[in-house]
């Protein structure tokens, strides 16, 4: 038995002749870099986020840099964001000279404890960074009561959440800008690098427009500092083959994590959804006891997984100048010993799933 994390092939198939023909019009059109394909597509998905406005960008970690950039975030200021994230998140806040200054998770979502967040403000304090791990948005009418108070733009590092629903409000939508990714592996992803910022905010979207062609507002005039974060016109065209059929895959998404939970629930510690929330499982996720000796025998069984993450930001080597050692953020550091992805997509089908299921019942016994 061998069964594949993420079946990318079986949603090509599924998908091929709408594919190929969006691929072959920009070939035939030939207009590569911003092409007629990434109006189209930002059109597309701003009415299907429910904002104002959608800038496509080159990757998920460059919508991260132009939201901090358009917001003016620079060296000195302070970025609270969560340690139990891709390293990204903090990366691109540091890139800018800025600081990370992480703030430990809640235990049932994984995603930034909005009860802790207050405690880390300080007259440097710029903007507040959640991530929506896994699929499941982060806790944000919490958040941006505290941003609220404290005059504070939110991003939402929505790079798993594309899809996902928060008390009837869609990821992307829920903050001063929110950003995704469309990495082939994402819920909506393209066949390279891929992204996108929402904003219902008119100067915001401009500026991160102009950011993302070299700080350009027109040909050869640079107002702003920027850089080449454009997105392709290819992957916008994989995107615009792909939407249609989103919202059936964010279902099936949303059947099988339901699914997993039920059939795993006595044996593991399956995800927690927050009342009025969906998650789109960009990773199905559970927590073991001896995780890596269950995910060494997954594998000898024919199942693979992955550990989404297992060294929390404030541990990396890149930020030990941050001073913050083993104890810093004890939920976040437990549940990097113990979280364990299963083979998530939205073609898995039930006998698939139940050998995936078979398997880990076998490898906790």
């Amino acid at each position: 038995m061998s069964i594949p994390f993420i079946d990318l092939k079986a949603q090509y198939q599924h998908l091929k002749a709408d594919i190929d023909a969006r691929i072959h019009a920009v070939l035939d059109h030939g207009q590569y870099i911003m092409g007629p394909e990434v109006a189209e597509l930002e059109r597309e998905l701003a009415a299907y986020v429910g904002v104002k406005h959608c800038v496509g960008v080159a990757d998920g970690t460059t919508a991260l840099l132009i939201a901090l950039m358009a917001l003016g975030i620079q060296a000195g200021d302070e970025v609270i964001t969560t340690p139990f994230t891709f390293i990204a998140t903090g990366e691109m806040i540091a890139l800018l000279g800025a600081t990370p200054v992480f703030v430990d998770i809640d235990p049932d979502s994984y995603n930034l404890d909005p009860a802790r967040i207050e405690a880390a403000i300080t007259p440097k304090t710029r903007a507040i960074m959640p991530v929506s791990l896994y699929g499941q948005c982060a806790d944000f009418d919490a958040i941006n009561a505290i941003a609220a108070k404290y005059h504070l733009p939110v991003i939402e590092d929505g790079a798993q959440s594309f899809g996902a629903r928060y008390k009837g409000r869609k990821s992307g939508a829920l903050s001063t800008i929110g950003c995704t990714s469309f990495f082939p592996s994402k819920p909506l992803g393209c066949y390279g690098d891929g992204g996108a910022c929402f904003t219902d905010d008119d100067a915001l979207a401009k500026a991160m427009r102009e950011i993302r062609v070299h700080g350009q507002d027109r040909r050869y005039h640079h107002p702003v500092i920027g850089l080449n974060g454009r997105l392709d016109t290819l992957q916008a065209a994989v995107l615009l083959a792909k939407l249609p059929s989103f919202p059936a895959e964010v279902a099936a998404r949303e059947r099988i994590g339901a699914r997993y939970s039920e059939l795993l629930k006595d044996v593991a510690r399956v995800p927690r959804l927050a009342d009025g929330c969906s998650s789109v499982h960009a990773q199905y996720t559970i927590e073991v006891d001896r995780r890596d000796a269950v995910a060494a025998t997954l594998k000898e069984l024919g199942v693979p997984t992955a550990v989404h993450y297992p060294i929390p930001l404030h541990l990396q080597p890149a930020f030990a100048a941050l001073g913050q050692g083993v104890g810093s953020f004890p939920v976040a550091e437990a549940a990097g010993q113990r979280v364990m992805s299963l083979p998530m997509h939205p073609f898995l089908d039930e006998p698939t799933q139940d050998a995936v299921v078979a398997a880990v019942k076998k490898a906790l016994a």
